[in-house]
């Protein structure tokens, strides 16, 4: 296990900054608990001329937790449900950054 395959479990296992989640591959497919990183960052666009503020969710996801996340996998954390939108690894290959819509 890599340094920061390591860290990601450390902060993902902190209930300040982790969160119990529920994966199901497609939406429906079996389920998956797992521990995730969740941030909500806001993301300003475009449309005709006026600026929209967007609020987005990306979740860090540790690969071996993972190994292959999919647009329309879902994610559940607490009441909420997440699709999918798209997932990316990072550049040590440890983790997924995986942006999600509500």
């Amino acid at each position: 296990m890599s340094a920061f395959a390591a860290a990601l479990g450390v902060l993902a296992a902190d209930p300040n900054l982790g969160s119990d989640a529920v994966y199901r591959a497609g939406g429906s497919g079996p389920e998956v608990v797992l521990r995730v990183l969740r941030s909500s960052p806001d993301r300003l666009g475009d449309a005709f001329g006026t600026s929209l503020v967007q609020a987005t969710d990306v979740l860090a996801v540790a690969v071996t937790a993972l190994p292959a996340i999919a647009p329309g996998d879902t994610f559940a954390l607490g009441g909420e449900v997440l699709t999918v939108q798209h997932a990316e690894r990072d550049a040590a290959g440890v983790a997924w950054r995986v942006v999600c819509h509500r």
